[in-house]
């Protein structure tokens, strides 16, 4: 009932496993990781969505943008893990327009449309620990 979602990650760490392109998506033209050195996420509402998933909703800001985004996860599973702590899985998903939070490099391709998609998949893999009190 008092679930709360808060997750920084360091835009630096981005790795789509070809550094040229992480090196693009690291300047200016993209995430500006010298002014913006962070993406941020922190849940306003968090319900659940049957008898195994939740809703989460929240304020996700990056490059200084923040956009209101509802996240749909699914439950995975649940065990006791060597430490003696109830670790609980969620996988989940939600798209979002790049050019809300200011991603607005694009090229033209010579066979016709563009090299950048205006939308964005983001996918989650979430293994947390559940904390006492």
């Amino acid at each position: 009932a008092n679930a709360s979602i808060e997750v920084t990650i360091d835009v630096a760490s981005i790795d789509t496993r070809n550094s040229q392109r992480d090196e693009h998506l690291r300047t200016g033209e993209f995430f500006d990781v010298s002014n913006y050195p962070t993406m941020r996420f922190t849940s306003t509402d968090i319900s659940a969505r049957g008898d195994d998933g939740l809703t989460v909703v929240g304020g996700l800001t990056i490059k200084g943008q923040t956009r209101q985004v509802s996240i749909d996860f699914d439950f995975t599973g649940d065990v006791q893990d060597p430490w003696g702590n109830t670790r609980v899985g969620f996988e989940g998903s939600t798209v979002i327009n790049r050019r809300d939070f200011g991603l607005e490099w694009q090229t033209a391709l010579d066979g016709g449309g563009v090299l950048v998609s205006e939308k964005i998949t983001l996918n989650f893999d979430i293994s947390a620990v559940k904390q006492e009190g």
